[in-house]
């Protein structure tokens, strides 16, 4: 899958050889992201990128989501993923990390624009989260900019850096998706 989102990013399903670069990206960025990512402490090796991998396309394979890189000019700047999807209720959540080179661009905010699009008219769904970490602050303005209603806070909800942290949750529902900037659509 990809998904132009303009003309300096698209979101592009990893593949297999695209390990070793979402290694050496996540390496580059292991000390800023491992502040806010409980994966990262699992990540030491090209081979865990790797499953990360096979793991995001088997769930693109049985229609359950997926996870695709934020490509900047054609060089790999993050992941933004839509969770397992609850078909039962139309509903998912979307993760997502960018370098911290790449930040204060919006980049991330026009991703999540555009998965967000795919998961209301492509899917059908009708509900979709975004958490962050609380202290995030840069992470909880997306939801916020592209107007995602928060919810509340989840209590010590995610170990994250040898601590629990708190989640704040933001919604959308697509009825309320009115976005006229949404690319692909």
């Amino acid at each position: 899958m990809v998904i132009r989102v303009r003309n300096d990013l698209e979101l592009r399903t990893l593949e297999e050889g695209d390990a070793a670069t979402l290694y050496a990206l996540t390496e580059a960025n292991r000390r800023y992201l491992h502040e806010w990512l409980p994966w990262v402490d699992q990540t030491w090796s090209a081979e865990d990128s790797l499953r990360f991998v096979r793991m995001v396309r088997q769930q693109e394979a049985e229609n359950n989501g997926f996870s695709a890189g934020l490509w900047v000019d054609g060089e790999l700047a993050g992941t933004i993923g839509v969770h397992r999807i609850d078909w039962t209720n139309n509903a998912t959540s979307i993760g997502y990390w960018i370098a911290q080179h790449r930040q204060g661009r919006g980049l991330v905010t026009d991703a999540c624009r555009a998965v967000v699009n795919h998961a209301f008219s492509k899917w059908g769904l009708n509900r979709t989260e975004i958490r962050c970490a609380t202290g995030n602050h840069k992470s909880r303005a997306i939801p916020l900019r592209l107007g995602f209603r928060h919810e509340g806070t989840l209590r010590e909800a995610q170990w994250v850096s040898g601590q629990f942290v708190d989640l704040e949750v933001y919604a959308m529902l697509a009825r309320e998706w009115a976005d006229p900037q949404i690319p692909g659509g």
